[in-house]
């Protein structure tokens, strides 16, 4: 079971919402596409479905060209970010709805919607309404629903964005589990990297209608091919500096530090350096660690955390440390950087020299 996109774009009145993309997903296979909204994650996946036709390209399923076939004539399912469900139904009733669209005998009816309802932990809610479940419970139902159609490709677009967090991290944990069960290609469409991180899988990064990369999610997570995926991959986005190295030393932004290990056999030139939130820290760590004057502009408290929003001359960085922090806006400060966690990239974005640590990994 495969899917294949090959050179497929779509464009609407002279705007491109999809640049030419070549993407292969395998069956049994978790993919998550990753990207902030308006990157095309969702027309992407209308051009999967069939629900949109492709301006060029091809789209073809287990080999087969199914490029102009109706999205009726596949075997596919769509789960979307509101829940989709019968009110006046039953939770039985809801998901029974596609296999008798499909003609199939009462017997064979029950047969798959209890295997289902007990997949999906549904079995003691099959007399109910959908509006007497809690909201987990009505997304579960919308997912049993696609999930009974044997489906060979079902599409999750940003399904669990409007739970509370307690419901998001039950269903995060429960997904895996369901994709094992089912053998379908999931195809799941999220704005959050540690979403990505937490499904597995493989994913594809997204920006402005093109996939920037796509592979393993810890692989792409730990070793970006460019920094427009590193930022896209980052949670707050991936902090950058000017780099100039020269010699054994480098200049990141407005500090110096010895150019060593893979960074001493980099040419002469410069570069642009990239390092996520969590990676800066208010106290040195090593012996290693570069210190970087900065002006605090504002924090965020979480409540175990602390987001530092910080001007370091004309860049802006997002620094995330543990604890609770109170400090004063407009304060200087001095933030702390392992080199191990510093990605190079080339200045046009090009991935240069992963961080060491990330090789490690």
């Amino acid at each position: 079971m495969a899917l294949e996109l090959k050179g497929v774009s779509r464009a609407v009145e002279g705007r491109v919402h999809i640049h030419p993309t070549d993407l292969t997903l395998l069956g049994g296979t978790m993919n998550v596409l990753l990207g902030p909204t308006l990157s095309g994650k969702t027309s992407l996946m209308r051009l999967m479905a069939g629900l949109d036709a492709p301006t060029t390209g091809q789209i073809l399923w287990n080999g087969s060209d199914v490029t102009g076939q109706r999205v009726q004539d596949r075997k596919v399912a769509m789960v979307y970010q509101q829940f989709i469900n019968y009110p006046a139904m039953s939770v039985y009733d809801n998901i029974a709805s596609p296999l008798r669209l499909m003609g199939k005998s009462k017997a064979e009816i029950d047969r798959e919607v209890r295997a289902t309802a007990e997949m999906m932990k549904l079995t003691p809610m099959l007399t109910r309404k959908p509006l007497e479940l809690s909201g987990g419970q009505q997304q579960r139902c919308a997912l049993a629903r696609a999930l009974v159609k044997g489906a060979g490709l079902v599409l999750l677009d940003e399904p669990l964005a409007n739970l509370d967090y307690k419901l998001r991290e039950e269903l995060r944990a429960e997904i895996p589990r369901i994709f094992e069960a089912s053998g379908a290609i999931f195809v799941y469409a999220t704005t959050e990297p540690e979403e990505a991180l937490l499904l597995g899988g493989n994913t594809a990064t997204l920006w402005e209608g093109r996939v920037t990369q796509f592979g393993p999610t810890p692989a792409v997570y730990r070793q970006p091919n460019d920094a427009t995926t590193a930022r896209v991959f980052s949670d707050p986005p991936m902090n950058f500096a000017p780099v100039v190295k020269q010699g054994s030393r480098l200049t990141i932004g407005n500090a110096d530090a010895p150019a060593e290990g893979p960074l001493a056999a980099l040419a002469d030139g410069s570069y642009l350096a990239g390092f996520r939130a969590n990676h800066l820290d208010l106290h040195r760590q090593s012996g290693a660690s570069i210190a970087f004057a900065c002006t605090l502009a504002v924090t965020e408290i979480t409540g175990s955390e602390t987001f530092l929003h910080l001007h370091h001359g004309p860049d802006r960085w997002v620094g995330l440390v543990h604890g609770v922090h109170d400090l004063e806006p407009g304060a200087s400060i001095t933030v702390w950087l392992d080199p191990a966690h510093v990605y190079l990239f080339s200045t046009a974005g090009a991935m240069v020299a992963p961080a060491p640590y990330a090789l490690a990994a």
